[in-house]
C-alpha cells in the first residue's frame, strides 16, 4: 500500500490558497463572510427595538403613590402617544397629553386605607390635595424616566450581547437604544399638553362616567386646569373606592342646563331604557330628539312611544323623513312633549327652542327627487320665523331640524343647531358662525341596521349650557358599543373660547346673533 506524505510547511500554503481563490469569487465561508450594509442596519435596528422593549417590559414599571392611591406607571410602544389611566373595575381615561412613540400607562392599583381614611376624616385636606397630587406625579414620571433609561440600555445592550457576542457591538446597540429613548422623551416634552385633561376619553362602566369624567360647569370656569382636574380624578377615585363610604352622586353646578339629545331611534324599544337611564345619571333638564323615532310612521307604530312621558325630562320633538303626521299627532297628546314645525317655539327649561319637521316622508327609505331642495327649502322657512323671534325680542336659542341640509340654511340666525339623519356624530362650525351639532343613531339604526355586518353604535350626547347666556360650553359625546349595552365610551368637548386662551362668548341674543366658535368640525359618512 503507497504512502502520500505532504510536509508540515505546505498546509498552510495550500489552506490560503483556497481561501483566496473563495474569497475572488465572492464565496468567504464562515464567519467572516460580511453581509450588506442596509441589511446589517435593519438587523441593529431590530436588535435595538427589541432589547428596548424587552427591557421596559421586563424592569421598566415603577410603583408611585399618587395622593391617597397606589398606582403602577410603565411605558408601552405606541403609534400615536397618549396617556392611559386604568381605574378598574369603573373604566379608563384616556388623554392626548403628548405624541411620541411610547405611551404613559397608568395602573390605579388599590387605595392605600390609610391615607385614604385620613382624606376621607379630614375633608379639608382636599383643597391641598392638587399640589400633592402634582408632586406625586412628577415624581413618579422622573423615577418612570430613569428606571426606562436602564431597562432600555441594559435590555438592547443585553440582547447585542447574545445576538453579535462582541462586547464593542453590544455596548453599540445599548448607546443607540439610550439615544433613542432621549429623542423620544424630547418629542413628549416638545408636545406635552397638559390642557388634554379638559377632554378626556372615558370608557367603561356607563353608570361611572359622570363621575369620572366631572362637573362640565366646573371644567369650564376653572383653567387652573391640569393640577385641579387630576386632583379632582384623584378625589372621585378616592370616594368610589372607599368602602365607608356610597358612590357620589354627581352634582352639576345648578347654573347649568343639561339637554340631552337623542336621534333616530327608529323603533328600537331599548332605546328608552338608555334614555332614562342618562336622564337620571347625568340629572338632565331636557330631552331633545331630532327625528326618525319610527320606521314606517304608521299608527300601528304610536304605542311604541308610550314610555316617552316616563322618561323623567321635558320632551322636545321634530319629525323626520321615517315620522308620519300622524305619527306628530300621537306625540302632540302625550304629556310633557313638546313638538316644534313650521318654526314654532317653545321655551323649556330656561332654553328657547325653534324647529321645523322634515319636508319629506320616505318610510321606505327611498330618495325622492328634490329631496335637497325641499329640505333646504325647509331651512329657509326656519331662518325666516327664527328672524322673527329676534324682532319680537323673544331670541331662539337653539334650533332643532332633522336633516342637517336644512340646517346649513339657519346659518347665521342661531346659536346652535341640532340635527341627526345621518346616524353619525359630528360637530361644524359653518360659515356664518353657528354650530351645527349631528347626532348618531341613538337607536342603533333600529332593528334594520343587523342586516349588516355588525349593529350601528348607540350614539347620544350630552350639552352643557350657561344658565345666564344661554350658550353651550361643553359635550359629552356617548356612544355604545357591542352586544352590551352596560359599557360605553363618554368624550369630554368644549367650545373654543372657554378653553385657556380662548375667546369670550357674546351674549345669547345679541342684534349680531353670531354665535361663538366650536372646535374644528368633524367629517362623517353619508346619509339614510
Amino acid at each position: 500500500m503507497a504512502r502520500i506524505s505532504v510536509r508540515p510547511s505546505a498546509v498552510p500554503h495550500r489552506i490560503r490558497a483556497l481561501w483566496e481563490r473563495r474569497s475572488a469569487a465572492g464565496d468567504r465561508p464562515g464567519p467572516g463572510r460580511r453581509a450588506h450594509p442596509v441589511a446589517r442596519a435593519a438587523g441593529l435596528v431590530t436588535v435595538v427595538l427589541a432589547g428596548a422593549w424587552l427591557g421596559l417590559t421586563t424592569v421598566g414599571a415603577v410603583r408611585a403613590p399618587v395622593g391617597p392611591v397606589n398606582t403602577t406607571m410603565a411605558l408601552h410602544p405606541s403609534l400615536d402617544g397618549g396617556t392611559e389611566i386604568d381605574i378598574p373595575p369603573l373604566g379608563a381615561l384616556h388623554l392626548d397629553t403628548h405624541t411620541a412613540p411610547f405611551r404613559l400607562q397608568v395602573d390605579v392599583d388599590q387605595l392605600d386605607p390609610e391615607r385614604s381614611r385620613d382624606l376621607v376624616d379630614h375633608p379639608e385636606r382636599i383643597s391641598g390635595l392638587q399640589d400633592a397630587v402634582t408632586e406625586d406625579v412628577g415624581r413618579g414620571i422622573r423615577t418612570l424616566a430613569l428606571r426606562s433609561g436602564v431597562a432600555v440600555v441594559v435590555g438592547a445592550t443585553a440582547l447585542g450581547l447574545v445576538v453579535y457576542r462582541r462586547p464593542r457591538r453590544a455596548a453599540a446597540t445599548g448607546g443607540l437604544a439610550l439615544a433613542l429613548l432621549a429623542a423620544s422623551g424630547a418629542t413628549a416634552w416638545g408636545t406635552w399638553n397638559p390642557n388634554s385633561v379638559l377632554e378626556p376619553r372615558f370608557s367603561g362602566l356607563l353608570s361611572s362616567a359622570p363621575s369620572v369624567v366631572g362637573n362640565a360647569r366646573s371644567i369650564v370656569s376653572d383653567f387652573d386646569v391640569y393640577q385641579q382636574e387630576l386632583a379632582r380624578l384623584v378625589t372621585n377615585v378616592t370616594k368610589l373606592y372607599d368602602a365607608t363610604s356610597t358612590l357620589p352622586a354627581y352634582r352639576p353646578d345648578p347654573t347649568t342646563i343639561r339637554v340631552l339629545h337623542v336621534s333616530d331611534i327608529h323603533l328600537n324599544p331599548a332605546s328608552w331604557e338608555i334614555i332614562a337611564s342618562l336622564v337620571d345619571q347625568y340629572e338632565i333638564d331636557v330631552i331633545v330628539d331630532s327625528g326618525d323615532t319610527m320606521d314606517h310612521g304608521t299608527k300601528a307604530e304610536n304605542p311604541f312611544l308610550d314610555p316617552v312621558p316616563d322618561l323623567g325630562a321635558p320632551y322636545v320633538w321634530v319629525r323626520g323623513n321615517h315620522d308620519s303626521r300622524d305619527t306628530q299627532a300621537y306625540l302632540s297628546g302625550l304629556d310633557d312633549v313638546r313638538v316644534l314645525d313650521e318654526g314654532r317655539a317653545v321655551d323649556v327649561a330656561g332654553l328657547r327652542f325653534a324647529g321645523m319637521g322634515d319636508a319629506q316622508f320616505t318610510p321606505d327609505r327611498s330618495k325622492p327627487q328634490g329631496g335637497k331642495a325641499a329640505a333646504e327649502r325647509a331651512g329657509v322657512q326656519l331662518a325666516s320665523e327664527i328672524r322673527d323671534q329676534r324682532r319680537a325680542g323673544t331670541p331662539v336659542d337653539v334650533a332643532v331640524v332633522h336633516d342637517p341640509q336644512a340646517a346649513r340654511k339657519v346659518d347665521g340666525v342661531v346659536p346652535l343647531v341640532l340635527s341627526g339623519h345621518i346616524h353619525k356624530q359630528r360637530t361644524q362650525l359653518m360659515e356664518l358662525g353657528t354650530r351645527l351639532r349631528t347626532e348618531g343613531s341613538t337607536g342603533g339604526g333600529g332593528l334594520r341596521a343587523l342586516e349588516g355586518e355588525k349593529p350601528d353604535p348607540i350614539e347620544a350626547s350630552v350639552l352643557y349650557f350657561d344658565r345666564d347666556s344661554r350658550r353651550l360650553q361643553a359635550w359629552d359625546a356617548i356612544r355604545l358599543g357591542g352586544l352590551g349595552l352596560t359599557t360605553a365610551e363618554v368624550s369630554r368637548h368644549l367650545v373654543e373660547e372657554n378653553q385657556p386662551g380662548g375667546a369670550s362668548p357674546s351674549p345669547s341674543g345679541s342684534a349680531s346673533g353670531s354665535p361663538a366658535a366650536p372646535p374644528p368640525p368633524r367629517r362623517s359618512g353619508g346619509e339614510r
